[in-house]
C-alpha cells in the first residue's frame, strides 16, 4: 500500500521535492506454522516461523525522473513471528559433530596430558559445535563482527539506477547465482521440500553451498523484449554472504518466454589471502504448460578454502589455546595440538559436491499440490550423500492468505547429518550421522 504518512514522517530526514515524486511501498510476509519432526530417538513438535517463506517487513521505492531512468530502492527485514526478533536459528536440539570429525590429541604417553586432551577435545567442540538456536557458520563469526550480525535490514538492502539500457544497483542483494537455484526448486526455497536443506556440507550445516545474498555488492542488470535477461555482480572488500570475502563475482543468464524460466548462474568468492573460496555453478528452472510447471536443476559447488577458518582458528588462538597455555600445557604440545586442530578443521570444511532436484506443482482448484526429489552427491572422502524427497499441499484462502502442510524425509549416508528445515531456518542436525529425518509442517502464509 502506498503510505502518504510514511512519506511525511521520511520528509524529516529526506528533502521534500525527492519525497514529493516518489513512490513508497510497504510490504511483507507473516508466515508461521508447526512441524512434527523424527530426527533420532525422539519425536519433536514445535512452532516455526517462516516454513514456507521467510516473514519480513520490507520498504521499497521509486521516483520516474523521465526518459527511461528511475531512481530505486529496496529495504526488506528479517521478522521472526514465533518471538518477535530478527534472527533465526536451527529447528533441531541435536548436536551435530562434523566439524571435528578425525579430531584426536595425543597425550605422548603422559598419564598427566591424557586427561587434558579428552578435556580439550570436549572443550573445542562445545566451543564449535552448533547446539539448539544456535548457527554454527555465525558463532564466532558474530562475536567477531563479521558476517549477518542481526541488522535490521540483512535480507535487502539496496539503490539503484533503472536507465534505458540496464539497471546499476549497489547494496546487499540476492547472489545471480542463487536467483537461478530458487527458480529450479520446487518448493521455491521453503518447507521440508526446499532443495537447499541438502546442498553444502557433509554435516547438514557445517559449509554452505551458495552464497545466497552478497554485502558491498555492485549489481548491473538488464532484460530484454525477447525473454532473456543477464546480471553481473562484483562484490567489494568485505563482500560475500557473512562479509568476509576480500571480492566476490557473480553472473548469470536466463530466458523468460513461452512457458520458459529456466538459466545458469554462477558465484565466486575470493578470501582475504587471496585464496578461492566457495564456486557455485547453477543451471536449471522451470516449464509451465496447463495446469503443470515442472522443476528440474543442477548444482557444482566446491570449496577448498573456507572463509570461516581464518574465524575458527582465531577462536583457538585466543580462546582454546590461551586456556591451555595459562594452565601449563608444554609449549610443544601446544603446537602439535594447534596443528591437529587447524589440519583437522581445514580438512572437514572442505566442499565438493554436486546436486540436483526434480519436481512438479499441479493446480487443483484454489490449490497446488507439490512434490519434488532432490539428490546431494558429496564427493569428499566421506561420501556423505543425502536423499530428500517430499509431497505438500498449499490452498490459497485469498488472493494474499494461504494455507499449506508438507511431509518430507532425508536418507543420509555415512556422516550425513541433515535435518529437515524451512525456508527461514535450518534444520539443523539428525540425532547422529547416517540417520534419517522426516518432517510434517502445517503452517499458514500472509502477503500484505
Amino acid at each position: 500500500m502506498k503510505l502518504k504518512m510514511l512519506a511525511a514522517v521520511l520528509g524529516t530526514c529526506f528533502a521534500a521535492p525527492v519525497l514529493a515524486q516518489s513512490n513508497v511501498t510497504v510490504y511483507g510476509i507473516l508466515d508461521a506454522g508447526i512441524q512434527f519432526n523424527s530426527n533420532g530417538k525422539a519425536n519433536q513438535t514445535k512452532m516455526v516461523s517462516g516454513i514456507a517463506d521467510g516473514s519480513r517487513l520490507g520498504f521499497k521505492g521509486t521516483e520516474d525522473m523521465g526518459g527511461g531512468y528511475k531512481a530505486i530502492f529496496n529495504l526488506e527485514a528479517r521478522v521472526e513471528v514465533d518471538t518477535g526478533s530478527n534472527k533465526a536459528g536451527n529447528i533441531s536440539d541435536y548436536q551435530g559433530y562434523a566439524l571435528t570429525k578425525g579430531m584426536s590429541f595425543p597425550d605422548f604417553g603422559s598419564p598427566v596430558l591424557k586427561g587434558a586432551a579428552a578435556q580439550t577435545l570436549q572443550g573445542v567442540r562445545e566451543a564449535l559445535q552448533p547446539k539448539y538456536n544456535v548457527n554454527a557458520t555465525n558463532t564466532y563469526v558474530l562475536q567477531r563482527g563479521g558476517g549477518p550480525d542481526g541488522g535490521m535490514f540483512d535480507r535487502t538492502a539496496m539503490v539503484g539506477l533503472i536507465t534505458p539500457v540496464g539497471a546499476v544497483l549497489a547494496g546487499r542483494m540476492y547472489t545471480p547465482a542463487y536467483e537461478i537455484f530458487n527458480g529450479a526448486d520446487t518448493f521455491e526455497s521453503g518447507m521440508a521440500g526446499s532443495w537447499g536443506g541438502i546442498t553444502g556440507g557433509t554435516g547438514g550445516l557445517l559449509t554452505s553451498g551458495m552464497a545466497i545474498r552478497s554485502n558491498k555488492a555492485l549489481q548491473y542488470r538488464i532484460e530484454l523484449p525477447n525473454g532473456i535477461a543477464a546480471s553481473l555482480m562484483y562484490g567489494f572488500k568485505n563482500s560475500g554472504y557473512v562479509g568476509l570475502d576480500d571480492k566476490f563475482i557473480a553472473g548469470m543468464v536466463k530466458y523468460k518466454a513461452n512457458g520458459f524460466d529456466v538459466g545458469i548462474g554462477y558465484n565466486r568468492g575470493t578470501n582475504m589471502d587471496g585464496t578461492t573460496g566457495l564456486i557455485t555453478s547453477t543451471a536449471g528452472g522451470s516449464y509451465s504448460t496447463g495446469d503443470f510447471k515442472f522443476f528440474a536443476g543442477y548444482q557444482a559447488m566446491k570449496n577448498e578454502n573456507s572463509i570461516l577458518l581464518p574465524v575458527f582458528y582465531d577462536a583457538w588462538d585466543k580462546e582454546i589455546g590461551a586456556s591451555l597455555k595459562a594452565a601449563g600445557v608444554p609449549a610443544p604440545v601446544l603446537a602439535a595440538w594447534t596443528s591437529i586442530f587447524r589440519t583437522t578443521v581445514a580438512k572437514n570444511f572442505k566442499l565438493d559436491a554436486t546436486s540436483f532436484s526434480l519436481g512438479l506443482q499441479y493446480k487443483v482448484g484454489n490449490g497446488r499440490i507439490m512434490t519434488s526429489f532432490s539428490r546431494q552427491d558429496d564427493r569428499t572422502l566421506s561420501n556423505s550423500d543425502a536423499s530428500q524427497i517430499a509431497i505438500g499441499y498449499d490452498y490459497n484462502l485469498s488472493k494474499r492468505t494461504d494455507l499449506y502442510t508438507v511431509f518430507g524425509r532425508i536418507k543420509n549416508q555415512n556422516d550425513g547429518q541433515y535435518a529437515l528445515g524451512a525456508a527461514s531456518a535450518s534444520g539443523g542436525f539428525t540425532e547422529t550421522p547416517g540417520g534419517s529425518a522426516r518432517a510434517v509442517q502445517v503452517g499458514m502464509r500472509h502477503r500484505f
